[in-house]
């Protein structure tokens, strides 16, 4: 599993450069989330505008996908020899619950508003992130639905520090079969949920922690090919046209079972392409400071957009009727900016803040860094401050263009 040659490869590896483009790509992913669950929310009442936001955003959901894979990716790329598993940790709970807590806390008052009914157990799963592992229907989901991605993210950022040595030492041999296995094991999650009650069957495959770590752990392999310059796959133009033909075929012809499949891979390589863009300094459509801006509040937007819409429609009674004409893509649209505000908002006065105050302090690297080449690619020796996800994470914060000296940073680091 290990050799002399591979842990050399590993500890000579460049350190990891800004990766502004995958902070761009996180609002596109947050963006299909948002997408889909306007669509099932069924907020547009005309057929021929519904027909468009149902087949744009028919897939939406696997915008998750893209948040699990980017936070493997970003926290292998970024880790450090230094870190501890005590202090990853602690980076990570400051990073995702502030938000998290806020959100609960919101939550309660609106359940409390609409007298709901919130089980104590439901509220303390969600409060200490563990619902997704409470395969009853509609716990997982409980108190802030989105937060069952956190409660994956969680159980990652627990396995990530007690398998990094391990994943070090691998022979890049193995980590590219590894590539080729991990999608293979996506796909036999659905015959493998035969195994489990039917009740249960879709918790096992789309909320089950160990299950959705398959697509973590894709990136983290991924990450660590590209670290050690053994990375192989398409450029930017080619990964996104590879996307966009698997998006349009999956959403036409293929069953669920195998678009999941696919689009782990597909994101992937994405993933991958917009990071090596970033490293060798390639243009990238994705890095632009506006796209920044929005991949960095992101995290905040995921977390606010159900809440804000549901109690909304419910509050002005139009929950489940829909807007008829123009006024539901007028909704929707409302509904969107809304939804950036308040992320923007929890992002500069939340997150940011709590990041700062809680986070332990990396310590400060050398002004100037030599460049170094490891397998015949040259990458620049320049701190990562990307965060993940999911997400799974909003990161790069301050990010404009990489390379920018005295750039300002919400988080060193995925999500």
């Amino acid at each position: 599993m290990t050799s002399t040659a591979a842990v050399s490869a590993a500890r000579h590896a460049p350190a990891a450069a800004r990766l502004p483009s995958l902070t761009g790509l996180r609002w596109i992913a947050a963006l299909l989330v948002f997408g889909f669950h306007a669509a099932t929310m069924r907020i547009i009442a005309e057929p021929d505008y519904k027909a468009v936001i149902d087949g744009l955003f028919a897939l939406g959901l696997s915008g998750v996908q893209f948040f699990f894979v980017l936070s493997g990716f970003v926290l292998v790329w970024s880790a450090r020899p230094g870190d501890s598993r005590r202090t990853f940790w602690r980076r990570r709970i400051a990073k995702i619950y502030p938000n998290h807590l806020v959100l609960w806390a919101a939550a309660l008052l609106v359940a409390w508003w609409f007298a709901d009914p919130v089980p104590p157990a439901a509220a303390l799963e969600n409060l200490l992130l563990l619902q997704a592992w409470d395969p009853r229907p509609g716990w997982f989901y409980s108190i802030n639905t989105v937060s069952w991605s956190l409660s994956c993210e969680f159980f990652f950022y627990l396995c990530l520090p007690l398998a990094l040595p391990l994943l070090r030492r691998t022979r890049p041999a193995l980590l590219w079969t590894l590539v080729i296995a991990l999608p293979l094991l996506i796909l036999a999650l659905w015959p493998a949920q035969q195994l489990v009650p039917e009740v249960s069957r879709w918790w096992f495959t789309q909320i089950f922690p160990p299950a959705r770590s398959l697509e973590f752990w894709l990136g983290a392999v991924a990450a660590e090919l590209m670290r050690r310059g053994r990375w192989r796959g398409p450029g930017l133009t080619g990964a996104s046209v590879i996307f966009v033909a698997t998006w349009v075929a999956a959403v036409q012809w293929i069953r669920a079972e195998l678009w999941t499949t696919l689009l782990a891979v597909a994101y992937l390589l994405v993933i991958t392409a917009a990071a090596d863009a970033d490293v060798r300094g390639r243009p990238s459509p994705w890095r632009s400071r506006p796209l920044v801006w929005l991949g960095e509040v992101s995290f905040a937007f995921y977390l606010v957009h159900v809440l804000v819409m549901t109690t909304v429609l419910r509050w002005t009674g139009d929950w489940g009727t829909g807007f008829g004409g123009w006024r539901g893509p007028a909704v929707v649209l409302g509904f969107l900016l809304v939804n950036l505000v308040l992320a923007g908002l929890l992002h500069r006065f939340v997150e940011t803040p709590m990041m700062r105050r809680l986070a332990p302090r990396r310590p400060a690297r050398p002004a100037v860094v030599p460049r170094q080449r490891a397998g015949g690619t040259e990458a620049r020796n320049t701190e990562v401050d990307n965060a993940e996800a999911g997400g799974t994470e909003a990161g790069n914060a301050g990010a404009r263009t990489a390379g920018r000296a005295g750039e300002r940073s919400t988080y060193a680091d995925s999500r």
